[in-house]
């Protein structure tokens, strides 16, 4: 089990008051590194330009890259530039890339990419919803690239909908894209209709949903499309939001709900990946609730 990460990822900054901040890292760091004293901590490196450029369009690289702020500039409501961020997701980027590399030449089994800014907002040509690059899809297609891979699956269970991800696969078929969240909240999409090329898979749940009904929308319905696909690779966007604690959503979810997912992930990548898996921090507001969380969603990747 490896862990990527850069300090680089601190020093995107959002200001005052905005819930992605970099307290939200060190306290996914603190806690992982008193839960795990002897998990295998990894640097992530920069992603390039041509491997970003596999998933965005040059105007994009161009706005998160080429002319970096000198002050918190917003790219809309939500999202902020400052003189850190290009640097941040670069790294962000690049974590996922070098987690495919372990995994796929048997490094490491499992890989969990402790990074910010998150990614799974945004799309071709867009950064948005605190998010600068898709750092899951960047990852899903350096692994059809470089790797051959076939069929990846991509499991969401952010409290928010994975538009980006959506949007840049919805006519992917070696890309199946799973995810429960709340209906409806921000980004206003991922209705069980948004079906893609058959590769899409959307399960919202209302406000106030639970443990129970969590755990039904997974059993019944993601779980077993991702199983039929039989995936040569697994991937996880982590968003930890959908806990009961957390300030931005109204789902009911506790870290043990988070251990459960995870580890009926596991035991998909054990029967078809060979294992295979490598998980993406997304969101997770509430510094105690994403620091249980994350140290239940790494213990069920442990193991």
């Amino acid at each position: 089990m490896q862990v990527y990460t850069h300090p680089a990822c601190l020093a995107h900054e959002t200001g005052p008051g905005h819930p992605e901040r970099p307290g939200r890292l060190n306290s996914v760091l603190r806690a992982l590194e008193n839960a795990h004293p002897t998990i295998d901590w990894q640097q992530a490196p920069r992603a390039s330009r041509g491997q970003l450029l596999r998933v965005h369009s040059e105007q994009q690289l161009e706005q998160v890259l080429e002319h970096p702020p000198v002050e918190l500039t917003l790219l809309d409501a939500d999202t902020v530039l400052s003189p850190g961020s290009a640097e941040a997701a670069l790294h962000a980027a690049g974590a996922g890339i070098a987690a495919v590399n372990a995994v796929m030449t048997q490094r490491t089994e499992r890989a969990f990419c402790a990074v910010r800014p998150p990614g799974h907002h945004a799309t071709q040509n867009r950064a948005m919803g605190f998010c600068l690059f898709n750092n899951i899809a960047i990852a899903a297609c350096h692994a059809i690239d470089v790797y051959g891979l076939e069929r990846i699956a991509i499991a969401d269970f952010d409290v928010h909908h994975g538009n980006g991800t959506q949007a840049i696969f919805e006519h992917e078929p070696r890309v199946l894209f799973a995810s429960s969240h709340q209906w409806q909240l921000f980004p206003d999409s991922g209705a069980r209709s948004e079906t893609g090329c058959g590769n899409i898979f959307n399960d919202p749940l209302p406000e106030g949903s639970g443990s129970t009904v969590f755990r039904a929308s997974w059993s019944e319905r993601l779980l077993p499309a991702i199983r039929a696909f039989k995936p040569q690779l697994l991937l996880i966007s982590a968003g930890f939001d959908a806990h009961a604690r957390d300030p931005l959503a109204g789902l009911k979810l506790e870290a043990n709900d988070y251990y459960w997912i995870t580890r009926q992930l596991c035991e998909i990548a054990d029967i078809y990946c060979s294992g295979r898996i490598i998980s993406m921090l997304e969101g997770g507001y509430d510094l105690v609730a994403l620091a249980e969380s994350s140290v239940a969603h790494v213990d069920a990747l442990c193991i």
